[in-house]
């Protein structure tokens, strides 16, 4: 078991992913900077608080299953965002699904930590 939610590779994995995401956001053209790029930030972080959370209230189950089942809402969130970036700038395309094949792994890996938690945390 995890001493801490350091421990948890969906922590690792969302939080190296939300920093390339903000920094990658970063460089939208002004007019997506601040809609697009901050609910595409504000998601991927999400992510990861919605895990660190959980983790805090894992000596009650429900509470943990719930903001999991948040952090892996928060992870199709951001996907979709990232559907919509490269849908409009076609010159991030590339970038884009490289970080859309990272979420769609980190939501895996979410949903298999998920399955665990509800069938064999005590």
């Amino acid at each position: 078991m995890a001493k801490s939610y350091h421990d948890l590779d969906i922590y690792k994995i969302s939080l190296e992913l939300f920093l390339r995401v903000h920094k990658f956001s970063l460089r939208l053209p002004k007019y997506g900077l601040y809609e697009l790029g901050s609910q595409l930030r504000r998601s991927a972080d999400s992510i990861n608080s919605n895990i660190v959370e959980g983790y805090g209230r894992k000596r009650y189950k429900n509470d943990f299953l719930k903001f999991l089942t948040y952090s892996q809402a928060s992870n199709y969130e951001t996907l979709v965002h990232l559907e919509k970036i490269k849908a409009l700038y076609p010159d991030f395309e590339k970038e884009v699904h490289e970080i859309q094949i990272q979420y769609d792994q980190l939501g895996a890996r979410i949903n298999k930590f998920t399955i665990y938690v509800l069938n064999s945390w005590k």
